[in-house]
């Protein structure tokens, strides 16, 4: 079984490209020279409920160059190391937004039909028209017509065609108010433990057992045609044509050339250690604790933190490059000193009302959160920058690791000006050091209005069925379908003629989901499928 996994490992990256050389009547030529590829592009997402406190969130502009300057007054300042790696794409709506009114989206509920069409943009199922309804199919349990995007884009560059979910400190399974993750209509899917991804890294770690000798030795950079000498023997003891041993030669000269790229493979017990992503970190950040996400494990590492090294080591393995970090939704951040847990201090009533008395302190208790997930991100971000990958460049030059929160402001639970935070480039695909306003481009769009209730000091109410803390609906609109778009061809993914993702197909990818235009989801997909604005965003390409 160990030699098999081994096998598949090389066929999946350099060794697929070597073993199948003889084959390729170019590769006769016993001069040919092995360059090194380059590294994979990946997409990392980091995905977190509730909205922040979007007035202390967005730097002051929002279009132009990006200083650590700009993000230093923010709750992202523990992101100004890396301003010149980060995009900060504005002006952007998420799909499906729940109002009293149903003016913007179904009648379902203002968490289950909008972490179900997040990253689908597809309505859900069953539908309701009735905003105030708890019948609890409709309210608690539907769910999208489609699959998400980590889904869409595994299909055609995951091993065995699924992306790798964590749910960070998550102990019980995701609901469909909860759950972002969907392998194809109406079938969520809850991922893998952070224990079982560090065991099964590119098949190199079995679950149970050490990783095997051949496996060690390949991580540790032997040779390849080491590894594969045995079946080189049998080859040349057959009978073949004077072409076929010319062809094996090149073969062997070849295999020969790729040893000093295998040394360089960043997939090893030493990069692994550098990230953290240790036995005794994992085993550690699985002890029950007073707080699942802020106790320490190690003097650098929190158990947050221990997902994230995970994430980073599966991705520097090939592993799988697409990988979402799911955080809970309504988590009590005892470690920050907080009494309510996060859902409840989103509506600043310290409850799941979103109407009624400012709980005390509401707005500080949320920059707390808002500044504890920048942190994390911040660590996501270093740990990708750590890990060098050749001609001056780090894993996260080849990486989008992407920030989304399910809302914008919490109270308002609105979904344009929705806040995003990239870093990397893919590969060069995406500019970076920029903010970018892809709606018009100027430099004065609005934050929001997260302060205009519950200021601190000052007893007050607030209505959070008004959206007085968001942003006017008539700005930031442009729909985040493009910027998934932007994000599959980074990535290489794949789409049909009609622009739509495509296993087998051949052009750029130009649409996704069943709508761009949240008002279109009003009677839950009832409305004629239609993206009225395809592509991506030209402004977000370096």
């Amino acid at each position: 079984m160990t030699k098999h996994v081994n096998r598949r490992i090389f066929l999946r990256g350099l060794g697929g490209a070597i073993v199948a050389a003889p084959f390729l009547g170019s590769i006769a030529d016993r001069s040919a020279k092995a360059l090194p590829a380059p590294p994979a592009r990946r997409l990392i997402a980091m995905f977190t409920h509730n909205g922040c406190i979007t007035t202390r969130f967005f730097p002051a502009k929002s279009h132009g160059p990006l200083s650590a300057e700009d993000l230093t007054p923010t709750t992202l300042a523990p992101l100004s190391p890396f301003a010149s790696k980060l995009l900060i794409p504005r002006g952007i709506r998420a799909m499906n937004e729940w109002t009293t009114k149903m003016a913007r989206g179904q009648g379902n509920d203002p968490h289950t039909q909008v972490v179900g069409s997040y990253f689908t943009c597809q309505p859900v199922t069953p539908n309701s028209n009735d905003p105030f309804s708890f019948n609890a199919d409709t309210k608690f349990r539907a769910m999208p017509i489609g699959p998400s995007l980590d889904h869409v884009i595994a299909q055609q560059l995951s091993p065995g065609g699924t992306p790798l979910l964590l749910r960070v400190a998550g102990t019980k399974a995701e609901t469909p108010s909860t759950g972002i993750s969907y392998s194809n209509a109406e079938t969520p899917y809850q991922g893998t433990s952070k224990a079982d991804a560090f065991s099964q890294l590119t098949g190199l770690f079995q679950p149970g057992t050490a990783m095997s000798p051949d496996s060690y030795q390949a991580v540790r950079g032997k040779s390849i045609i080491d590894l594969v000498k045995h079946d080189l023997e049998s080859l040349e003891r057959r009978d073949m044509s004077r072409s076929d041993k010319l062809k094996l030669e090149a073969w062997k000269e070849l295999l020969h050339q790729t040893a000093t790229v295998m040394a360089s493979a960043q997939c090893t017990p030493d990069v692994a250690a550098l990230l953290g992503a240790t036995q005794a970190n994992v085993d550690a950040a699985g002890m029950s604790n007073v707080d699942a996400l802020t106790a320490k494990v190690s003097d650098s590492l929190d158990k947050a933190d221990i997902y994230s090294s995970v994430a980073v080591l599966t991705s520097v393995c090939n592993a799988n490059p697409v990988v979402f970090l799911k955080y809970p939704q309504a988590f009590l951040f005892s470690g920050l000193g907080l009494k309510q847990d996060s859902e409840s201090m989103a509506s600043r009533t310290g409850s799941a009302s979103l109407d009624g008395d400012c709980a005390p302190g509401a707005i500080e208790m949320l920059l707390k959160v808002d500044r504890y997930y920048a942190s994390k991100f911040a660590k996501l971000v270093q740990l990708l920058n750590d890990v060098t990958e050749g001609d001056g460049l780090t894993a996260l030059d080849s990486t989008a690791a992407v920030w989304f929160q399910e809302m914008s402001d919490g109270s308002a639970q609105n979904l344009n000006n929705i806040p995003i935070i990239q870093a990397g480039s893919a590969g060069g695909y995406f500019k970076t050091g920029w903010i970018v306003n892809v709606e018009d481009g100027s430099p004065n769009l609005s934050n929001g209005n997260s302060e205009s209730a519950c200021t601190d000091g000052t007893p007050s109410t607030i209505s959070g069925t008004s959206q007085s803390t968001g942003t006017d609906p008539k700005l930031a609109n442009a729909p985040i379908n493009k910027y998934y778009c932007n994000l599959m061809n980074a990535l290489g993914v794949k789409a049909d003629k009609d622009g739509f993702p495509a296993k087998g197909g051949s052009e750029e990818v130009g649409r996704f989901g069943m709508y761009d235009k949240t008002e279109d989801f009003i009677g839950g997909g009832t409305n004629p499928a239609h993206i009225n604005s395809p592509g991506g965003f030209d402004a977000l390409k370096a």
